[in-house]
């Protein structure tokens, strides 16, 4: 098949992919990119939100466990398998657990389908927004947390952040593929999200320390903002939030990373919404 338009070229288990993750090519008139590692693959098939062109094996593979159920999957929709060497593998990524899937690209979502999904399933909207996060490992471990407590939605700027990548989905184990995540102008985002009486919260470590008292800004509709690695809550968006919490610390390192503190706050939220009464 003849590429029509390019942005890199990376042959299907070929050529290497980019530490970054970002293994994105155009070929013939849609995007596409390279899923790797067991959860993120299967957790992909399973999300039937991107459409699966191939997988590939590792040759020698035990075909059990995830293996088994992506294996599985793919026989019932008839999605080409090919059992390949390791070493052609190691070209996608050293971490790829054996699998690797040539998937159609993210799909990502606005803010109004996710005020939409929380109204459908009649809950009080719960959403985490990302303000210019920067590391992968970071992303894919806030939106691995954000899908186990429920979170409806992601909100990331439309420029100097990461985005969802192969490396995210992995980091994610593959929970960004069952959430709707939004690329938006962050300050419009949050105003959109205040107009529909979501209740911005920021995390920073200038804000007022988490307590009993506090307690109440993570009940209801709650928009958890977090702030970049080292840099926090830029100014514009400190200012777009209604509060700003810091969770209290006792020890002798002064913070947590973004992941860990946003991970932390996310489940306070979560537990604060379920006792709201």
């Amino acid at each position: 098949m003849e590429f029509l338009c390019q942005a890199k070229i990376h042959h299907f288990a070929g050529l290497d992919a980019e530490r970054s993750g970002q293994d994105h090519y155009a070929y013939g008139k849609g995007m596409k990119e390279i899923i790797y590692s067991r959860n993120a693959v299967y957790e992909t098939l399973r999300a039937k939100r991107r459409e699966v062109f191939r997988i590939q094996i590792a040759e020698g593979a035990q075909e059990k466990g995830r293996l088994e159920d992506i294996l599985r999957i793919a026989k019932e929709r008839k999605i080409p398998v090919e059992r390949v060497s390791r070493p052609r593998l190691d070209k996608v990524h050293q971490n790829h657990q054996g699998v690797a899937a040539e998937v159609s690209d993210y799909p990502y979502s606005d803010v109004v389908e996710i005020l939409e999904y929380a109204r459908n399933k009649n809950e009080l909207p719960f959403v985490l927004i990302l303000d210019s996060l920067q590391d992968p490992q970071n992303f894919g471990s806030l939106l691995r947390t954000a899908e186990v407590v429920g979170v409806h939605g992601v909100v990331i700027p439309l420029a100097h952040t990461v985005e969802v990548t192969s490396a995210v989905v992995n980091a994610s184990s593959g929970a960004s593929e069952h959430l709707r995540i939004a690329k938006s102008n962050l300050s419009q985002a949050m105003d959109a999200l205040k107009d529909s009486d979501v209740w911005m919260v920021g995390l920073d470590q200038n804000g007022e320390i988490v307590s009993e008292k506090t307690d109440r800004h993570l009940r209801g509709a709650v928009g958890l903002v977090v702030g970049s690695e080292g840099e926090g809550l830029r100014e514009l968006t400190r200012k777009k939030c209604d509060i700003v919490l810091k969770l209290p610390m006792r020890g002798q390192v002064e913070s947590l990373n973004a992941a860990v503190a946003g991970s932390v706050a996310l489940y306070l939220a979560y537990l604060a919404r379920s006792n709201k009464s």
